[in-house]
């Protein structure tokens, strides 16, 4: 062995020679770490040393129980749980925040929901680990056999149940740009495939093979670390922005989540957007006489359609010529009382709805609560607010604003699905996102939200409109380039051109089909060596 790899040696011994709580805390403590890859640190340099961890501690774990296919599956399944669990833990605190809007109520649930969230997506992580420890073998190729049992755990994440496809380990991309461009080719999830594969390359230096044999891996993952930024270079060389004839004005009018639905303040909270919407051109972007003006999710405190004179006043503040999409909630009888919805309005300037859209993916516990009559006895089925929360929408379709642009509506987190994202049949002009991240305050949520939104772009070569009551509210093109933004609780407006879409992507024709096939053939194949390597020693 080389003084290099001497001296490299005593790092994969730590984990390599870990055993019981030592390893499970090193699984734990790897797994929080690479959460400093996703936004807004970007650090994603340290999967270089977490994800190789990663492999040491199961190489380290499986030497010592070579022989027992359930014992292997258990010991996978632990150290992928935990490994999950600090990452999830470590990536999604923030959502405790919600829990601080109203403290009185809620605050006790916030410790068992910022820990309830990673034990659950944590399952997902700890099933990859089963299925890597179950065909585990000694050879290189072991990385990609993670990488595909990875791959193939993210998607069941965001696909199974309601699914939840939040910081999926491809959003490790998400800080670069150029890097970011392979999600039009392969998606996110192949993101994924390529984040496991690139960043735990590296534990192939620990190897005890010949040092050539230990430097390819590292040699190839390098490799497709260029080509992924070299066709990403490639994508943007183009450095200028192309715009439709549509200008557009988004208004952030950063409204604290606490005030917002106190029914003293309703009018001036309505003021508040009438004002934004008249205010003189020349908001953050490019200046032009606004033709759609977007306003966030649930932006008006009561039920616009059934508020006396609220439309006309919409009307009188837009003018000639234009429209407004408004997130607002909507109510209509059903079997017993009122039904809600969380809706998109598109009206007119005469104060007229030209098009409506209701939300379809509704967020678990916070627009309406799973397993009701349980919680009932518990006492915390309010969490969704009155009554039985929000009710569905039936199906996902585009709006078209004045006429002419075909806009695809996506309420909150409904834009981190990337399936359902690109999967409309006909394609329209852009993306329109309405989300109110008061919620979360200042911590990492929004920046996160914003970077999975910008992925959609990417994945779909459409411009995204996006507005956010406290931000981030921007316009991002098909591309991901970040047109013009407002900052987190910046009060104000955007003034823009709509981006002209880009070429029908290769992701948008096939979806996750690709990624999803590649994931599982490396699995067949590597399951067929091991038998046929088991059978050759018996």
């Amino acid at each position: 062995m080389s003084p290099l790899f001497q001296k490299l040696s005593v790092i994969p011994n730590t984990f390599l020679l870990a055993w019981g709580w030592r390893r499970r805390l090193l699984c734990f403590l790897c797994g929080s770490a690479s959460a400093f890859a996703l936004p807004p640190y970007g650090l994603f340099p340290i999967l270089f040393l977490t994800f190789p961890g990663f492999v040491w501690l199961l190489d380290g774990a499986l030497e010592t129980n070579r022989s027992g296919v359930f014992k292997r599956l258990r010991t996978g399944f632990a150290l992928g749980w935990f490994f999950g669990f600090g990452y999830y833990l470590s990536g999604l605190w923030w959502i405790g925040s919600a829990f601080l809007v109203d403290a009185e109520q809620f605050a006790w649930l916030m410790p068992f929901a910022v820990v309830a969230m990673p034990l659950g997506l944590a399952l997902f992580t700890g099933l990859a680990g089963a299925i890597a420890a179950a065909l585990w073998g000694d050879t290189r190729t072991r990385v990609l056999l993670l990488a595909a049992a990875m791959t193939l755990a993210d998607w069941l994440k965001g696909t199974i149940l309601t699914g939840f496809p939040w910081n999926s380990y491809g959003y490790a991309f998400s800080e670069s740009l150029a890097l970011s461009q392979t999600a039009s080719v392969l998606g996110i999830y192949g993101l994924t495939f390529l984040a496991w594969s690139i960043f735990a390359a590296p534990a192939a230096l620990a190897d005890s093979r010949p040092l050539p044999l230990r430097v390819l891996p590292v040699g190839l993952a390098a490799a497709v670390l260029v080509f992924m930024a070299t066709y990403g270079a490639y994508r943007l060389a183009p450095d200028t922005t192309d715009y439709e004839d549509l200008d557009i004005r988004i208004v952030q009018p950063s409204i604290n989540q606490q005030d917002k639905w106190r029914p003293e303040l309703r009018d001036e909270i309505f003021q508040t957007y009438l004002d934004l919407t008249e205010a003189p051109l020349g908001g953050e972007g490019r200046v032009g006489t606004p033709q759609l003006v977007v306003w966030p999710e649930s932006a008006v405190p009561f039920l616009l359609t059934r508020e006396p004179g609220a439309l006309h006043r919409i009307s009188a503040a837009l003018g000639q010529n234009k429209e407004l999409a408004v997130g607002a909630v909507r109510a209509e009888p059903g079997e017993i009382g009122q039904v809600y919805f969380n809706s998109i309005f598109l009206i007119g300037n005469d104060g007229t709805v030209r098009g409506l859209y209701d939300k379809v993916r509704l967020v678990p516990f916070g627009e309406y609560v799973p397993f009701r009559p349980l919680l009932d006895k518990l006492g915390i089925s309010n969490l969704a607010g009155p009554g039985a929360g929000f009710e569905a929408g039936d199906v996902r379709r585009p709006l078209s604003a004045m006429d002419k642009y075909l806009f695809l509506p996506l309420i909150c987190y409904e834009a981190i699905f990337p399936a359902e994202t690109a999967g409309v049949a006909q394609r329209p002009a852009f993306l329109l996102n309405l989300t109110n991240d008061a919620w979360f305050g200042r911590t990492p949520g929004p920046y996160q939200h914003f970077a999975q939104v910008r992925l959609r772009s990417i994945e779909t070569g459409l411009p995204t409109i996006r507005a956010a009551n406290t931000g981030i509210s921007g316009v991002i093109d098909g591309l991901g380039r970040v047109v013009t933004k407002l900052p987190v609780f910046e009060r104000g407006v955007i003034d823009a051109r709509l981006p002209v879409r880009e070429p029908e992507t290769i992701y948008r024709t096939f979806l996750d089909t690709p990624i999803l096939i590649i994931s599982v053939i490396i699995v067949i194949l590597t399951s067929i060596h091991r038998y046929n390597r088991n059978s050759r020693l018996n």
